[in-house]
């Protein structure tokens, strides 16, 4: 059952913003882990490429729970929306958000916005039926 009236992407915005307001000097590029790949190429994922990959993970979600036709849907939608709003002025006013890492979650929640608006409004057209009247038959 998934969590209708709550945006999903507030999880990876709210990591974020515990990560970099309690922990002051964390660095999003440090590396989580690297690996030699075959190629002899070393492969390094960092903090901020596995908090963009949580916050995929939370879009997939976000899309399915758009193709679900509901009232409460209509909330979703309303509810990512001001996310997608508060993490922008955030970005555009806060210091610490001034990262890659920020932007490209704050892309992600645009995604899911402009998406869960898209899959709505096809879902909708598909529900709307027209029936033929008769002229001659008054």
């Amino acid at each position: 059952m998934f969590v209708l009236g709550f945006p999903l992407l507030l999880v990876p915005f709210a990591i974020y913003n515990i990560v970099a307001f309690l922990l002051r000097g964390f660095v999003w590029t440090d590396p989580v882990f690297q690996v030699r790949m075959i190629s002899q190429a070393e492969f390094s994922l960092s903090w901020g490429d596995l908090l963009v990959i949580v916050g995929l993970a939370f879009l997939f979600l976000e899309i399915v729970k758009a193709t679900r036709m509901s009232r409460r849907s209509v909330v979703d939608h309303l509810l990512s929306l001001l996310l997608f709003i508060a993490m922008l002025v955030e970005f555009l006013l806060v210091p610490e958000t001034a990262t890659a890492t920020f932007f490209l979650l704050l892309a992600i929640v645009f995604v899911d916005v402009i998406a869960g608006f898209v899959v709505s409004l096809r879902t909708a057209q598909r529900d709307v039926s027209f029936e033929s009247v008769a002229r001659g038959s008054e």
